[in-house]
């Protein structure tokens, strides 16, 4: 029972790194995509720096809300099904 409950806390903490690392290169992925798309855009070519901000903060603002950093939860999901799943079928034999 120790062993499983060890197990448990190292395979959490394992799991909140790696989410934490997907987690921070998504959003730097978004936010250079924004910035990105503002400078590509010809029509905003003298706009000021802080509607250029403005508009990084507006679509990082709607990134919090969509659906990819919801999928991110996947990292915590997904391996915790899988050895649920495993250690049932084991034990079951």
């Amino acid at each position: 029972m120790i062993g499983l409950i060890r197990t448990a806390v190292f395979g959490f903490a394992l799991l909140s790194v790696i989410f934490f690392v997907v987690s921070v290169y998504s959003r730097s992925v978004r936010r250079e995509r924004l910035e990105k798309e503002w400078d590509g855009d010809p029509e905003r070519a003298g706009a000021p720096l802080a509607d250029r901000q403005a508009f990084v903060d507006q679509g990082m603002e709607a990134y919090q809300h969509g659906l990819r950093r919801r999928l991110i939860w996947a990292v915590y999901i997904v391996p915790t099904l899988a050895f649920a799943v495993i250690v049932y079928v084991i034990n079951a034999q």
